[in-house]
């Protein structure tokens, strides 16, 4: 256990290490188009080939793991930032409120997450922004869905009565009791999140729906390379392998995140705190 703990460990270590190295460093220009270059194999030069541009592959992979991965934390960012003050609000306040994000769940649970992304991009037309909007305007749902169920059940446990008994103003109640009960539940979902986002970015740029070319997307990456598969499999097995690789160990992660952060641990008080609160209002 210990040592299966610890290759994740290193894998993830690995994982962020590349990143890094991506955001300063690549090989080649992976915009620099060389037609004598074109389609070679992976060799002492260019470690996994080149495309059929000439461009160096290795060095566009990195590209694109900067673009990938970059979307995807973005729309998780962008995601959390719209679903969580939604999520407080609807399970705290409640009323209309709630009652008209009952609705836009019933709605978004009639089809999948990619069929909306998939219709919301075909609207909108491909691009880079299209892609973010098309996928945070399905994606904030379920956090702003997680934090409301927390929300409704923490309301009714005996420090939120107490805390309100005592005079304490709304806001203060959800900011500072609430809201830390759901930071583990969300770390979790939005670390398994990360590789959901990655497979939708992937595959909507497949189809030409993302950054449009010569932007270096893995999806996209695979597009380009389908028609030289029999020729040049590896314009399509790398950035295929990068995708299932990035999407594992950040599910992998997210594992870890939930044996830690997934269990409910509820604020104890002590009697003479709750005695102290009911003598000042002299219950």
């Amino acid at each position: 256990m210990n040592l299966r703990i610890g290759l994740r460990y290193l894998l993830l270590s690995l994982f962020f290490l590349f990143l890094i190295l991506a955001l300063v460093w690549t090989p080649y220009n992976p915009y620099h188009i060389q037609m004598s270059d074109r389609l070679q194999t992976p060799n002492a030069l260019h470690w996994l080939g080149t495309d059929h541009l000439g461009r160096d592959l290795l060095s566009r992979i990195m590209e694109g793991a900067r673009t990938t991965v970059g979307i995807s934390l973005t729309i998780m960012f962008v995601s959390l930032l719209i679903g969580v003050p939604f999520g407080l609000l609807s399970g705290y306040i409640g009323g209309w409120l709630d009652k008209g994000f009952k609705k836009i769940i019933d709605a978004f649970m009639t089809l999948p997450d990619y069929i909306f992304a998939l219709i919301l991009s075909g609207l909108l037309g491909p691009g880079l922004v299209n892609l973010i909007f098309a996928i945070t305007a399905v994606k904030w749902v379920s956090y702003a869905r997680l934090v409301r169920s927390i929300v409704l059940e923490q309301r009714q446990k005996d420090y939120v009565r107490l805390a309100e008994i005592s005079g304490m103003k709304p806001w203060t109640l959800v900011i500072k009791h609430i809201l830390p009960h759901t930071i583990g539940n969300l770390l979790v979902l939005a670390t398994l999140d990360i590789g959901k986002i990655i497979l939708m970015i992937a595959s909507l740029s497949y189809i030409g729906l993302g950054p449009q070319p010569p932007s270096p997307e893995w999806g996209a990456m695979l597009s380009e390379g389908r028609t030289y598969f029999q020729t040049a499999p590896h314009l399509m097995i790398f950035p295929g392998l990068c995708i299932v690789i990035t999407v594992l160990l950040t599910n992998s992660w997210g594992d870890i995140l939930r044996d830690r952060y997934d269990v409910h641990v509820q604020p104890v008080l002590s009697k003479r705190s709750i005695s102290s609160i009911l003598s000042r209002k002299g219950v």
